[in-house]
């Protein structure tokens, strides 16, 4: 049995690179795996279900596929958090919620998108509790596709402008709050990304000994985690 985790795909049409190396991990390395998690961010932007462009399709089908032989379960991000169960029926894949616990090879494992994680950027925070409520999704998702698409590429463009402006440390997560949800769910290993700050991270504090490992975003470098009984490792390859 083997599990892999990747996030931050942030597929959109403009980068057909991504989409193609995506696929071709899909047919190389995810159908030797029993279990896909797809931990946020596949998408750029998700303005809705009903977004029907070819390039959705193209996804659709190349995640039906995959789904032939491997389980692939998604957890929403900040970026496609409105992704729902049309779009989840379609494909097969399963949606988890955030955080979510698993057991995997008998040991503890929490599995964040890794925003939750970031709380001392706290205008984030508020905007993501209040983008998470059912009257904000439904006032969005009632508008026509062109107006949905318009309000997104505005939304990430103030986002671009106020990300230049914070403190680097503001957009990692929180030291104290990785420790805080590790003690809660009583994990020996937490795996995220959002971040993009790929690594490993050992920790030992409060008589708490546990791994961190933070997947890195899909741009010049595909990132993923293979576990399987013997091991569990970060690992990436080029994007051409």
């Amino acid at each position: 049995m083997a599990y892999c985790f990747i996030s931050d795909l942030h597929l959109h049409e403009g980068r057909q690179d991504l989409k193609r190396a995506f696929f071709s991990f899909l047919e190389e390395k995810v159908t030797k795996a029993d279990k896909l998690y797809i931990l946020g961010d596949l998408f750029e932007t998700w303005i809705g279900d009903d977004d029907n462009s070819p390039f959705v399709a193209e996804v659709i089908d190349a995640l039906q596929k995959a789904n032939n032989s491997t389980e692939i379960f998604f957890m929403h991000g900040n970026r496609d958090f409105l992704l729902g169960k049309d779009f989840s029926s379609l494909t097969g894949m399963q949606i988890i919620t955030d955080p979510s616990y698993e057991k995997m090879f008998n040991q503890p494992v929490l599995l964040m998108h890794g925003d939750l994680l970031c709380v001392d950027d706290v205008d984030y925070q508020e905007f993501r509790n209040t983008s998470r409520t059912p009257q904000w999704k439904d006032d969005f998702l009632s508008k026509s596709l062109s107006e949905r698409k318009e309000i997104a590429q505005n939304l990430r463009e103030i986002s671009k402008q106020a990300t230049g402006k914070k403190r680097e440390e503001i957009m990692d997560v929180s030291q104290e709050e990785v420790i805080k949800v590790i003690k809660e769910h009583s994990v020996s290993l937490l795996i995220h990304g959002h971040t993009h700050r790929p690594n490993t991270h050992e920790i030992a504090t409060d008589n708490l000994s546990a791994k961190r490992i933070v997947l890195g975003d899909w741009d010049k470098h595909g990132w993923y985690i293979w576990m399987d009984s013997n091991s569990c490792e970060l690992r990436k390859f080029s994007i051409f």
